[in-house]
């Protein structure tokens, strides 16, 4: 096996060639390498690459360390903080900023002695769902380059099914995981909100934001949790829970899991591959032992209505330490420091970015609060108890990820409105916090892939997992 083909294999397959001397660190991150120099130009992956990656890698194979993902490399979108290495969140006004730190789950990833590959491209600030809206250029889809890959983890999740690294780190606020594994063919777990620590996370919305991983296969997503979920002194949002070993009942099918199919995720607006991929899936769970059940969201119709409200007024307030004084580039216009940072902020930030940031600032402004804002929080209660009452039903629920599969460069770009409703059936996860995974299902007639989501209980990443795993295998063993 060459450098080159290194790279293709999964975190698990990874992890044994290192122990079993098939090769070293060194020789898988050159494989990394040599892909991205290869195919990077045409995809637009990624913004950085660590320039101390063999150095570093050598530095492991040396100390010979017993740590699980000893010298994988590893890509971690850029919203992502990582010590001395650029850190733009894919945006222009954060060009040249490097972070005195790590975010905790990349520096958790270190402790194992994981290996930064790079940065990837994303969203400006994840504001997106198409990987378009990068300050710098847009990423495409490695299934057809005139396709995007998703978003606003565009560039991870392009990393992955490009085999240009092992695995990433991806961040998912209303789908941002979950959506570009979907359009892209691989893996993508948003965790429940807390399970996995946000301290240095670069904040979009912060009672939404949720890192996880976007993987090759569903055990390799398992091994990342096992590493990066857990409490964080740092974050006070992070859940104080005991996290379980995800790989322990992984394998160990579905008999008797009640499975509940959400019939407001069931419609004719749906893209026909990817209702049969879901009806296909309900009925492997059955002929394996599950129990099949009809469940309802009622006020799911609101979920994306309600998102964007909510998120925009968290955007408004995160977004006001972007001026150009304290990091990033600023402007030369301006005579007073408001002016300077007016145009500084007219300069560098991204469309998509003023037009959140508006959005936000109206519905908190004075005589819409309640009208926008509080409705909005009141709806979001409304969708955790619709959860809650679904989960004292069933174990999880099935459905599609996206209602389409991945859509045309520019065919949403001028229509944010469309852009936003690809994240239709995502976001529901986000505003009641509970975990939920895409998976690869086949593709569609134009052979792009067609992804369906598991949804969990609060804090029950284990069962999702699970689930997912038995479907993947029976897709493997079907060549689905």
């Amino acid at each position: 096996m060459n450098n080159s083909q290194l790279s293709q294999l999964t975190l698990v397959e990874a992890i044994k060639g290192i122990k079993k001397k098939y090769f070293n660190a060194k020789e898988l991150a050159l494989g990394c390498i040599e892909t991205i120099n290869t195919t990077d130009k045409e995809i637009g992956a990624f913004l950085t690459i660590n320039k101390e990656i063999i150095e570093q890698a050598e530095k492991t194979d040396k100390n010979k360390s017993n740590k699980i993902i000893a010298g994988i490399p590893f890509a971690v979108k850029d919203v992502l903080s990582t010590k001395n290495i650029e850190t733009t969140a894919g945006s222009k006004i954060l060009k040249g900023y490097r972070p005195p730190l790590n975010a905790t789950i990349v520096q958790k990833l270190l402790n194992e002695n994981g290996i930064i590959l790079g940065k990837t491209n994303c969203d400006a600030f994840a504001f997106g769902a198409s990987g378009e809206n990068s300050g710098f250029f847009p990423t495409r889809n490695p299934h057809n380059l005139n396709y995007v890959p998703g978003g606003s983890s565009s560039g991870s999740a392009a990393a992955v099914a490009a085999n240009q690294t092992i695995f990433a780190l991806g961040t998912d606020t209303g789908g941002s995981i979950r959506q570009p594994a979907a359009f892209c063919g691989v893996v993508g777990l948003k965790p429940t909100y807390g399970r996995c620590s946000r301290w240095g996370l670069i904040s979009m919305a912060s009672s939404f934001d949720c890192p996880g991983p976007i993987t090759k296969t569903v055990e390799d997503a398992a091994i990342v949790m096992n590493i990066i979920a857990g409490k964080d002194n740092c974050d006070a949002t992070s859940i104080n829970k005991p996290v379980p070993n995800y790989l322990t009942n992984l394998k160990k099918g579905v008999k008797n899991l009640r499975v509940g199919i959400v019939k407001e995720f069931i419609n004719s607006k749906i893209q026909p591959e990817i209702l049969k991929a879901v009806e296909n899936a309900a009925k492997i769970f059955e002929k394996q032992g599950a129990k099949i059940e009809t469940v309802s969201l009622p006020h799911n119709d609101y979920a994306i209505s309600a998102y964007y409200v909510l998120v925009p007024a968290e955007i408004s307030s995160n977004m006001a330490r972007y001026d150009g004084i304290r990091f990033g580039p600023s402007s030369s216009k301006g005579k007073t420091a408001l002016e300077k940072i007016a145009f500084t902020r007219g300069k560098f930030l991204e469309p998509e970015v003023k037009r959140r940031i508006m959005i936000g600032s109206y519905t908190l402004s004075a005589g819409y609060f309640d009208a926008y804002y509080l409705k909005a929080s009141k709806i979001r209660t409304l969708i955790m108890e619709d959860f809650a009452h679904c989960f004292s039903k069933v174990d999880v629920l099935l459905g599609p990820v996206t209602p389409t599969t991945a859509f045309k460069l520019g065919e949403k770009l001028t229509d944010p409105v469309q852009m936003y409703l690809s994240d239709i059936f995502t976001v529901s996860a986000n505003v009641a916090g509970i975990p939920a995974i895409s998976i690869p299902f086949g593709k569609d007639k134009k052979n792009l892939p067609v992804g369906i989501q598991i949804l969990g209980k609060h804090l029950d990443e284990a069962t999702i997992l699970q689930t997912a795993y038995l479907l993947e295998q029976f897709t493997k063993s079907q060549n689905v």
